[in-house]
């Protein structure tokens, strides 16, 4: 049975390393690409009795079904259905386990479905669920995470001032953690809410300050790569040198002999 086990998550591990592996533009296609992952992954689930394998086979069956925003409408309508199905099915065991990892990640799952199909009291509280794990464990990334996917469901319902709050909120915690590129993201929603607002020089405010935070971010990580590229070339030249260094001993001590 342990060997059955590793097996399991030996395969599951190689199934989201060839996810991962995919070209950006293939979660545009018909679902036929996935059928292979989605077959293997029931299959598997059949195999096991071990409580960990089967939560992370139910997360990993719905976060196939998860990409389904290109779909067309009937078959989106089935892949959150499923998607739905298994996240359930998944969190029911992070919850006898106490996962809060697994858990956090299956309420993300339910607030996105939920969010998709509009209703908005459902995707509301599965997000506040995730939230409150992330501040229980003062995960900032993911507090900052839900906290603007709380702002966007609020945007949606035409809940400006909460939706504000929460922005506020995920800029203050981005400044404070100097998270660059989360604070890029709270800029786009300010955008997004002043343009709903019709406050339109707020939002060009707000664009060019994520525009230029985004510039900054690529700037160094240019800086970074042009360093990286001087120290390979540094590298290389000593290793050239002590060749040749070694080269010139070894002729040398044979022209002695």
């Amino acid at each position: 049975m342990k060997r059955l086990t590793i097996l399991v998550i030996t395969l599951l591990f190689g199934l989201k390393s060839f996810a991962l592996s995919l070209p950006a533009d293939s979660a545009s296609r018909q679902p036929m690409p996935m059928t292979t992952n989605i077959d293997t992954l029931k299959q598997l689930l059949q195999i096991t009795t071990s409580d960990t394998v089967k939560s992370a086979i139910y997360t990993q069956l719905a976060a196939q079904y998860l990409n389904y925003d290109n779909l067309d409408s009937k078959t989106k309508k089935a892949y959150q259905a499923q998607a739905l199905t298994y996240t359930y099915q998944a969190l029911h065991l992070y919850s006898g386990m106490n996962d809060t990892i697994g858990l956090r990640t299956s309420f993300d799952a339910l607030a996105r479905v939920y969010r998709s199909q509009r209703k908005y009291p459902q995707a509301k509280w599965f997000i506040l669920q995730s939230n409150t794990l992330s501040r229980a464990k003062k995960d900032v990334p993911n507090i900052m995470a839900s906290l603007l996917v709380l702002a966007n469901i609020k945007m949606e319902i035409k809940d400006y001032t909460l939706a504000m709050r929460d922005l506020n909120e995920a800029l203050t915690l981005s400044k404070e953690n100097h998270y660059a590129k989360d604070e890029s993201k709270v800029q786009d929603g300010y955008v997004l809410l002043y343009t709903h607002l019709k406050n339109y020089s707020k939002a060009d405010i707000a664009a060019k300050r994520r525009d230029f935070i985004n510039d900054s971010l690529l700037k160094g990580e240019q800086r970074l790569l042009a360093k990286a590229q001087d120290t390979l070339q540094v590298k290389k030249k000593v290793s050239t040198v002590s060749r040749k260094a070694t080269k010139l001993n070894y002729t040398r001590r044979i022209a002695s002999l």
